[in-house]
């Protein structure tokens, strides 16, 4: 059995991260983190491990990495599509995952770790980058502005009441637009809308922009609320 310790702060990523892992018996996780904090304690406090933290936590690199070789631990390296593999690997960590990695690779990458190899991502991962945006630039386009919002509230981990709240509508609206972005973007819940979202660049930039410009106008209305009261 090889204990994993899963540390990120995107709540979703880290979610259907935990669900990939759970399909294979021989993998168990032990701890999930939200913050460094919460990182640094689970890897002292559960030796021997594999640790598959994500680069965005900050970690004082050269810290983590003696943490993990006093407690017998091997790192593996969450980093963003935009980062070099490179520098993580020549820092002692035994692997490197992008954010948009498969499932399939992912396992691959920790039971190599774990059998005390290094993962070096394939190329194929950076030369597929391209196809990544088409596919996602195709499902942008086809997505209409209300159900882009949608998208955008999901990667932020909304639920249904507080999206129709905060796009003042009902529940039920809610729903019935996400059966026409399920039906858009081939996935089947909002795990796998937020992980198909993250994975392709296009979509996710589109989303991050759109999401942006929801809490731009909340924060407007907020101050329109407040300036209302005061007069």
């Amino acid at each position: 059995m090889n204990k994993i310790i899963l540390a990120d702060s995107q709540a979703i990523f880290r979610a259907g991260t935990a669900k990939v892992l759970a399909n294979h018996d021989e993998l168990r996780i032990i701890a999930q983190c939200a913050d460094l904090e919460r990182l640094l304690h689970a890897v002292t406090t559960f030796p021997g491990a594999i640790v598959l933290f994500a680069a965005s936590l900050r970690p004082d690199l050269a810290r983590m990495r003696k943490l993990l070789e006093h407690t017998s631990s091997r790192g593996i390296v969450i980093a963003e599509n935009s980062d070099s593999a490179s520098s993580y690997l020549q820092l002692g960590f035994r692997g490197v995952v992008f954010r948009n990695v498969s499932g399939n690779a992912l396992i691959e990458c920790v039971r190599r770790v774990a059998a005390g190899d290094t993962w070096i991502p394939p190329q194929l991962v950076i030369s597929d980058a391209s196809e990544e945006d088409l596919v996602g630039s195709r499902v942008r386009d086809r997505l209409t502005p209300k159900e882009m919002r949608i998208v955008a509230l999901i990667v932020q981990g909304c639920k249904n009441r507080e999206i129709a709240s905060r796009l003042k509508t009902t529940e039920q609206v809610i729903k019935n637009y996400l059966r026409s972005i399920y039906d858009k973007t081939g996935v089947s819940d909002r795990l796998e809308l937020a992980l198909f979202t993250i994975h392709h660049r296009a979509l996710a930039a589109a989303a991050s922009e759109v999401g942006s410009k929801l809490e731009a106008e909340e924060q407007q209305q907020q101050q329109a609320a407040g300036a209302s009261a005061v007069a």
